[in-house]
């Protein structure tokens, strides 16, 4: 499933490429197609993400609602658009672009008082300006629940998946099973403003790359990173492998129902200081 900086790359490529135009807006699957006949023509205004889900906004009090979920694609390309195929849920083309969405959990019409219940439910987004950490850390200092498995809780922080779970773990040595209410005040705003850099530069470059400078191979002299994730990690699907740091072997468990990383000798003492 896509991370957070995921979705809101998506929103500024939608804007960049029919933001301010009139849109042909079709659903050759079918399943949207009420909808997109009631969209079709009109301009899109606004695109917006809040973790994992995507806000589209056209010339109508009402919004196009989508959630990727695991198996959801999006692919932009230019004109002229090129037959659709009997998968896509939703395409958007104009006379320079168009845009297919193919097999989301989610994409329908919704009114603005459902929106807004959405994002009620969701926890606060590090890449939105309205964002509370100390919302969400309000939630988590009461929490017995570990660490790792509250940063996969959508409701209590947005946007944070796997990959990003395991890694801001490590770069701040927290033992993934730690209590959420053992973490501190510090440790959490510490995390939070990493993860702010972090997924900004995710929807900069498109990819997740977390190793510092002075880890990176060049500096190490390794070789780089060879997965289809892409990026520079110090622990995600590195199980078995050397740790960037200490040398010690990376261990993978299950964990709120995905595959934990850590590094049982960088991440071990309660209150660790950041690398």
């Amino acid at each position: 499933m896509p991370e957070g900086h995921t979705i809101h790359r998506l929103a500024e490529d939608y804007l960049g490429g029919f933001a301010g135009r009139k849109a042909a807006v079709t659903s050759p699957q079918g399943k949207f197609a009420d909808a997109a006949a009631l969209l079709d023509g009109t301009t899109l205004t606004t695109a917006e993400a809040h973790g994992k889900h995507l806000f589209l906004g056209f010339e109508r009090d009402d919004w196009v609602h989508i959630h990727l979920g695991l198996f959801g694609k999006v692919s932009f390309g230019g004109a002229p658009a090129p037959p659709p195929t009997d998968t896509v849920r939703l395409r958007l083309a104009n006379d320079t672009a168009y845009v297919d969405l193919r097999g989301p959990t989610t994409c329908r019409l919704v009114a603005e008082p459902e929106k807004r219940a959405i994002h009620d439910r969701l926890g606060p987004d590090p890449l939105r300006e309205d964002a509370e950490p100390a919302r969400a850390y309000a939630r988590v200092s009461r929490s017995r629940t570990t660490i790792a498995a509250l940063l996969m809780d959508q409701k209590v922080i947005a946007g944070v998946g796997n990959v990003y779970r395991a890694e801001v773990l490590f770069r701040h040595g927290i033992d993934p099973y730690r209590p959420g209410r053992d973490i501190t005040r510090s440790e959490w705003d510490a995390m939070w403003a990493d993860l702010v850099v972090l997924m900004r530069e995710g929807v900069r470059n498109n990819r997740i790359d977390t190793v510092r400078p002075e880890h990176e191979p060049e500096a190490m002299g390794r070789p780089p990173r060879k997965d289809d994730h892409g990026g520079e990690v110090y622990v995600y699907r590195r199980a078995n492998m050397p740790c960037h740091i200490c040398g010690g072997e990376i261990r993978t468990a299950g964990l709120a129902a995905r595959n934990l990383f850590w590094c049982p000798t960088c991440q071990q003492a309660p209150g660790a200081r950041g690398l």
